[in-house]
C-alpha cells in the first residue's frame, strides 16, 4: 500500500514515517510539507528507499487532491485546526482514507479558539462536522478521527474496558507527556515541550464538555484537579491531572456513561503554575495596551517561555497513561485500569511522545489499508478498534515496546 503523511517534516510526521518504512505492507511513504529542504532532512534520517517527498502547500486544494489520487491512505500529523480540517476536507472529497491525530472530534467540533479553521459557506461548526461524515460515507472513505496517544490509545483502551463490563458507569482517562523527573526540576512549570505549545495553551483555556451525573456539562479546562500515584511497570510516582479536551468523541459515542472526562497528567506543581498565569491574564488572547502598543498576552508569554521549555541535549520525555473504567460486572462494582509509562528508544532518537502518538497513527493507517477496519465515515478509534482488531492493535503496540498493562479490581 501507499501511505501519504501530511506534516511529514515535523517530529510527529517523522515518527509516523519511521514506523511505516519498517512495515512490509507499505511500499511507498509519501511525505508532504511546504519546505523541500526540511522534507529532504527527514528522508535522509529515515534511510529508506520507500520515501518520496512532496513539497506542497496544503492550502492548494487541487494539487493536494491530485496527489491523493496516487495513495490509498493518508495520515495527518498537523498540529492545529486550520491545517487539519483542510486535509480532512480534501481527503473525504478525493476518496482517500485518512487518520488524524489532532485533539478534536471533527464530527462535533468544539466552539472555542478556532485556530484559523475556515468554515465552508453556509455551514456552522456542527453542520461542517456532519458534512465531513456524510461526504466520507458517500465516497466510501474511512476517516479514523483521533488516533495517536490521547485521543488514540486512551480511546482504544477505555473502549475495551467498557466492552468488558456488563454496565459501564464511569471513564476517567488520565494522560500526558511530561519531562523526565530530573529534567522537570530544571524547567519552568516542571514542563518540557513535547507537542505544539501554542495548541497546548489553547487546551488549557477553552471550555469543554464532560459527563457528570449522567448529564453533559460544560466546564473550564484546568478544573477537576486530581492527584494520584502511578504504581505500575516498576514506577511509584505522585502525579496530578486536570480536565482538558483530549477525547471529545466519548461525549457522543458513549452516552450511557454517567461520568466521563479526560485529564492531562503533569508533575505536581505544574497546574498551580498554570493557575497563576491565568490569574495574571498571561494566557489571554485579547490584545491589551502596553505603553501605546497593542500586544497579545499569550503571544508574549510564548515568546518568553518557549525557549526555556525546549528540550536540550540529553533531556528526554515520558508519556503516562492511567485510564479507569468503572461499572458493574456479574453484579459487582468493578474497575478496569489501563497503565502505560513510555520512554524514548535511545537507539532511534524518537521521543516518547513521538512513539505513542506517531506509531499508533501508523498502525491505524495500515489496518485501514489492509481492510481490517471496515467502518466508513467519521469514526473514532473506540468504534473501529475492538474484538480481533483490538488484539491486533495491542500486539502491534507491543512489538514497538509500547507496553500497556490492564488491571481489574472488584470495589
Amino acid at each position: 500500500m501507499k501511505v501519504l503523511v501530511f506534516g511529514g517534516n515535523g517530529k510527529m510526521g517523522a515518527a509516523v514515517g519511521y514506523d511505516l518504512c519498517r512495515d512490509d505492507a507499505v511500499e511507498t511513504v509519501g511525505l508532504v510539507a511546504r519546505r523541500k529542504d526540511k522534507l529532504d532532512e527527514v528522508k535522509k534520517w529515515l534511510k529508506s528507499d520507500k520515501v518520496v517527498v512532496h513539497p506542497l502547500d496544503i492550502g492548494d486544494k487541487k494539487a493536494v487532491q491530485k496527489l491523493m489520487k496516487g495513495y490509498q491512505v493518508g495520515v495527518s500529523t498537523l498540529p492545529d485546526r486550520h491545517t487539519s480540517y483542510k486535509i480532512v476536507h480534501a481527503s473525504v472529497e478525493a476518496g482517500l482514507h485518512i487518520v488524524d491525530m489532532l485533539e478534536e472530534y471533527h464530527r462535533r467540533p468544539d466552539k472555542y479558539e478556532l485556530e484559523g479553521l475556515q468554515l465552508p459557506k453556509g455551514l456552522d461548526l456542527d453542520g461542517y462536522g456532519d458534512w465531513i461524515h456524510e461526504t466520507a460515507l458517500k465516497n466510501d472513505v474511512t476517516f479514523m478521527d483521533g488516533i495517536g496517544f490521547a485521543p488514540g490509545l486512551s480511546n482504544v483502551c477505555s473502549g475495551e474496558g467498557i466492552r468488558k463490563l456488563d454496565q459501564a458507569e464511569s471513564v476517567i482517562a488520565r494522560v500526558g507527556g511530561i519531562p523526565r523527573k530530573d529534567v522537570a526540576r530544571k524547567k519552568p512549570l516542571r514542563y518540557m515541550i513535547t507537542w505544539a505549545f501554542d495548541h497546548v495553551l489553547r487546551e488549557y483555556m477553552v471550555k469543554l464538555f464532560v459527563r457528570q451525573d449522567g448529564k453533559v456539562v460544560e466546564v473550564d479546562a484546568g478544573t477537576g484537579r486530581e492527584q494520584f500515584t502511578f504504581n505500575q511497570l516498576g514506577h511509584d510516582e505522585p502525579l496530578e491531572c486536570s480536565i482538558t479536551p483530549g477525547m471529545p468523541s466519548f461525549i457522543f459515542t458513549r452516552p450511557e456513561l454517567k461520568e466521563f472526562s479526560e485529564k492531562t497528567v503533569r508533575w505536581p506543581g505544574h497546574w498551580a503554575g498554570v493557575d497563576t498565569l491565568k490569574e495574571c491574564g498571561l494566557l489571554g488572547i485579547d490584545p491589551v495596551d502596553v505603553k501605546g502598543q497593542k500586544v497579545v498576552p499569550r503571544e508574549v508569554l510564548l515568546s518568553l517561555i518557549t525557549p526555556k521549555l525546549r528540550s536540550q541535549p540529553g533531556e528526554t520525555d515520558v508519556c503516562v497513561m492511567y485510564c479507569t473504567v468503572t461499572g458493574l460486572k456479574g453484579g459487582k462494582k468493578t474497575r478496569y485500569s489501563y497503565w502505560m509509562w513510555d520512554e524514548p528508544d535511545p537507539k532511534v532518537g524518537i521521543s516518547a511522545m513521538g512513539r505513542v502518538t506517531g506509531f499508533p497513527a501508523a498502525i491505524g493507517a495500515v489496518m485501514i489499508g489492509k481492510g481490517l477496519i471496515k467502518e466508513k465515515g467519521c469514526v473514532p478509534p473506540e468504534d473501529c478498534i475492538y474484538g480481533k482488531n483490538y488484539e491486533h492493535f495491542m500486539k502491534e503496540c507491543e512489538k514497538r515496546k509500547i507496553t500497556i498493562v490492564e488491571t481489574v479490581d472488584t470495589l
